[in-house]
């Protein structure tokens, strides 16, 4: 969720599912260590158990990292060993390290020694023609050696030429039998399960297996998603997308008041209400009207007068 997930996505989240585990997006090393790490790592007071996820290779450089994460407040550190953009590939980090796992155990190893937080590492079930079974199992047997005590696995194999990012979050083919053994075969490790779950009945059985589920993209495109299947997991009343709307009007005005553009918010909102009466026009009007240096919360009101009031 590369540029993507950001801390304004990340309070919009929290108000959908304000119990669940958030990611940040990747955020590589050289960023954080010779970047301005605040505009990185700041996030909302009240944001809620998040996981900072990192992209990198030196171990050194990563357990200094892992050190900024308990700094900020940050609940998990997450090494992504699954992203195979080419921008990535050429930093020598993402889902190309799945095939060095011993540097990756290093890294976790260096990353455990730095921070008192949770280690874990995201990856996917294989790389290029590295996608045997026995390959991942010892790609997770010396990673958990190193600490690892949580792997979230995205069930598709990635491939690093001939496939473009997007291309390898669809073509290659899900797994998910091939996660279910590692569950099996390491019954002291957590894993939870990433890729194509696209609805609550999708997650509520991948929950009967795994620990945990990891919703990426649906929850973007669809983000009531995430309220849908939090509250009964958690206990808590459904909130209405109205109700999520106004739980985001302050934090709007007060991100305006300290010169923040109304897109950089509402970008991550248009598809609250999607698959509903007046979507399309919600969608278009924040679109069109939000990018302007003069845009206030009234684009936001207008909006909402194109779609129901208490769904």
């Amino acid at each position: 969720m590369l540029d993507w997930t950001d801390r304004h996505c990340r309070y919009f989240h929290r108000q959908l599912a304000p119990n669940a585990l958030l990611y940040t997006e990747m955020v590589t090393t050289g960023a954080l260590l010779h970047g301005d790490r605040g505009s990185h790592l700041r996030g909302h007071p009240e944001q809620g158990p998040v996981a900072l996820q990192l992209g990198g290779s030196d171990p050194v450089a990563l357990a200094e990292c892992a050190k900024m994460a308990a700094d900020y407040g940050y609940s998990e550190v997450n090494l992504n060993v699954g992203c195979p953009s080419e921008r990535v590939q050429n930093g020598a980090f993402g889902a190309c390290l799945m095939k060095e796992p011993q540097l990756v155990a290093d890294c976790v190893a260096a990353m455990c020694a730095a921070t008192p937080l949770a280690v874990t590492v995201k990856h996917r079930i294989g790389v290029d023609d590295c996608d045997s079974y026995a390959e991942l199992a010892a790609f997770v047997s010396t990673v958990a050696a190193a600490g690892c005590q949580h792997f979230i696995v995205h069930a598709r194999k990635a491939w690093l030429q001939g496939l473009s990012p997007k291309q390898n979050r669809e073509i290659p083919p899900l797994d998910y039998p091939m996660v279910a053994a590692l569950v099996a075969d390491f019954p002291a490790v957590g894993f939870t399960l990433n890729g194509g779950i696209d609805s609550v009945a999708a997650a509520n059985s991948a929950l009967e297996q795994f620990a945990g589920v990891m919703i990426g993209r649906e929850a973007y495109a669809n983000p009531y998603l995430l309220a849908q299947l939090a509250a009964p997991l958690y206990g808590q009343p459904l909130p209405t997308r109205r109700q999520v709307v106004e739980a985001m009007s302050g934090y709007i005005e007060q991100e305006l008041a300290a010169g923040n553009r109304l897109h950089h918010i509402t970008r991550h909102m248009l598809g609250l209400y999607r698959q509903l009466p007046g979507a399309r026009q919600f969608r278009r009007h924040l679109s069109e009207n939000s990018y302007t240096a003069s845009a206030n919360l009234d684009v936001l009101r207008h909006a909402l007068e194109f779609v129901p009031g208490d769904l």
